[in-house]
């Protein structure tokens, strides 16, 4: 059932493997870099003066939003982003979370949620001393409480230009102690290129380093690199070009939303228009970064409403869902449905939140 690599295809004068057809059957997906909290912020209206640039995209909306987000925000927040995820065929997600509002005991408020769903998750708290002294390490200390706990997650950063290189050092450190890898957004924007490129030639296998869109071509990675091509495009950062890094590559959605496969279409899009010869095949492979980040996925089962999964026609196949879907064993969907909980309530209970966060940061 997992998609092992059967044959090498000459792309550009580069081998890319093809994952196995098995027909419409895969492994759960997973989603390698997520925003939950982000969910109910979709739907925020604009801003009366739009931002003019990345910087003021982070100072206008981003960090304020981070700002506003109570417990009750984030908790249907994150149902509605993991029933989402699940009801696109993905069984997994790596979070990355960031409400200075409620740090202690928010990676609970995540988990819970998500298991609640019936979805893997692993989480870790975007700790930045820069943005906020008063909160910095407050993040590496809900990080540490969580994984000490018994959480599955890692040790989170927020950008390494959000976050002091003390704060950066104690991370680390901290990822070390604890036998866990970093989460971390890397190179996103032109103003993190430096600090992003120390903080890639400083990973480790366990690592995950978000976007990665201004990275030098040279550099060594031992990290897996998450490319986020929606997000990139919505924040205008530009394209990563991801295939020129020698790399562990992974797909993930940012907080846009819970569809990977959505994710893998405007990522063969964005790659198909540097290099006319991009098969879809590359971009599928990038799958596999994810379930080596977390390996019970691919015990995971998907059964989609197509006969056959093949990356050459679901790239432009309308209409692609899961009927079925099942994690450790255990039915999750049906008929196309999250069937542990109520997705009516939970879309409505969320769209509550955004009214509310809506009113949070107009006051």
């Amino acid at each position: 059932m997992v998609p092992t690599p059967v044959e090498p295809v000459v792309e550009a004068a580069r081998a890319v493997e093809v994952p196995q057809i098995v027909g419409g059957v895969t492994p759960g997906l997973v989603i390698a870099h997520h925003r939950l909290y982000a969910t109910i912020a979709r739907s925020l209206p604009p801003l009366r003066l739009p931002p003019r640039s990345f910087g003021e995209l982070m100072r206008k909306v981003w960090w304020p939003i981070d700002g506003a987000i109570d417990e009750d925000m984030l908790y249907w927040s994150a149902r509605l982003g993991a029933l989402e995820a699940l009801e696109s065929g993905c069984t997994a997600i790596i979070d990355h979370h960031s409400s200075s509002r409620i740090i202690d005991g928010s990676l609970d408020v995540v988990t819970d949620a998500c298991h609640e769903v019936g979805i893997r998750v692993n989480c870790s708290y975007a700790s930045s001393d820069m943005r906020d002294s008063s909160t910095g390490h407050a993040g590496l200390k809900e990080n540490a409480r969580f994984i000490r706990a018994g959480g599955e997650g890692m040790i989170g950063i927020d950008a390494s230009f959000v976050a002091s290189p003390e704060m950066v050092d104690a991370a680390i450190g901290l990822a070390e102690d604890l036998d866990v890898g970093v989460h971390v957004k890397i190179a996103e924007g032109i103003n993190d290129a430096g600090g992003g490129s120390d903080l890639a030639r400083r990973s480790e296998h366990s690592w995950v380093l978000a976007h990665a869109v201004h990275l030098p071509d040279s550099i060594d990675i031992a990290g897996t690199v998450v490319h986020c091509p929606r997000s990139n495009m919505l924040t205008g950062v530009g394209y990563g070009m991801p295939r020129r890094l020698d790399a562990n590559m992974a797909l993930g959605t940012d907080g846009i939303s819970g569809s990977l496969i959505d994710e893998f279409r405007v990522a063969f899009f964005r790659l198909r228009e540097q290099n006319i010869s991009a098969r879809p095949s590359t971009v599928w492979s990038w799958l596999e970064g994810g379930l080596n980040l977390v390996p019970g996925a691919r015990g995971d089962q998907v059964t989609w409403n197509t006969p056959r999964i093949e990356p050459h026609e679901i790239w432009s196949a309308a209409g692609l869902a899961p009927s079925q879907v099942q994690i450790a064993g255990h039915t999750v969907v049906e008929n196309g449905k999250a069937i542990r909980v109520d997705g009516d309530e939970i879309r409505a209970k969320a769209a509550e939140q955004t009214i509310r966060l809506a009113k949070a940061l107009n006051s």
